[in-house]
């Protein structure tokens, strides 16, 4: 039982504490009118009135907001039971909604706090990230060059030699993109992640074709991969001299 009510009690700050303190202000507010009103429908009597004072709504909105702010000038006293218990009540609900509105403020600052943390994190990482990235830019493009070169090659003589060259460069930019995806987190620059992940799948589709198919058939497939692979190499190196030339902003 005494876990149920606790467990209840934490899920009922909880809700609280995720009402806007603006909410709570709101509602404060509100208080005094209605407050005023029960007030006035009070019989006469329930109050000591001072001399030239008012019983009309005016006196009462007086009375309720200097009830609820609990400044208390004594001008007006409850004097019977009834007036005496809405006063109170008026007072507690005043302290409870201001304490709400004061908890819903911590509880916004706190998350404003931890916001601001996570994005003080996250600019830290992509800072860490793109100074690695800019470590390895130089490497990377002159290993896209050479295999840029060795397609160019193959395009004015398509030769075996020249095949064979074009394979074995295209095996380091494999290599070399598969592990800059393994050593920085790239997904801040969506399109070298694509650029990457498609020469990196084109070339592992190329050389896992049959060793043993037709001149032919060879020919039209290393066509095919130094097409794709060719205007890919290119992109990535493309961005990555963006990446470089352009300060982090």
């Amino acid at each position: 039982m005494i876990r149920k009510l606790s467990d209840w009690f934490r899920h009922f700050f909880h809700v609280v504490s995720n009402v806007r303190p603006l909410a709570w202000i709101g509602l404060y507010v509100l208080l005094v009118p209605v407050f005023a009103i029960i007030y006035n429908l009070l019989p006469d009597g329930q109050f000591r009135i001072p001399d030239g004072g008012t019983t009309d709504f005016g006196s009462w909105l007086y009375y309720s907001i200097v009830t609820i702010t609990t400044l208390g000038f004594g001008d007006y006293t409850p004097m019977g039971g009834g007036a005496q218990a809405v006063t109170a009540v008026e007072v507690m609900c005043g302290l409870l909604f201001l304490g709400f509105f004061l908890n819903a403020v911590g509880s916004m600052k706190s998350e404003i706090d931890v916001r601001s943390e996570v994005e003080r994190q996250r600019l830290l990482h992509e800072a860490a990230e793109r100074s690695k990235l800019e470590g390895m830019i130089p490497s990377v493009i002159s290993i896209l060059n050479q295999f840029t070169s060795a397609v160019d090659l193959y395009k004015k003589q398509s030769t075996e030699t020249g095949r064979r060259g074009l394979v074995k460069k295209g095996a380091r930019v494999s290599l070399c993109l598969d592990g800059l995806q393994n050593r920085v987190d790239l997904s801040q620059w969506p399109g070298l992640v694509e650029g990457c992940f498609t020469f990196v799948a084109d070339y592992q589709l190329y050389i896992s074709g049959d060793d043993d198919v037709a001149d032919d058939t060879e020919r039209e497939s290393t066509s095919d991969f130094v097409d794709i692979a060719y205007r890919t190499a290119l992109n990535i190196e493309t961005t990555l001299t963006s990446i470089s030339t352009h300060p982090q902003g």
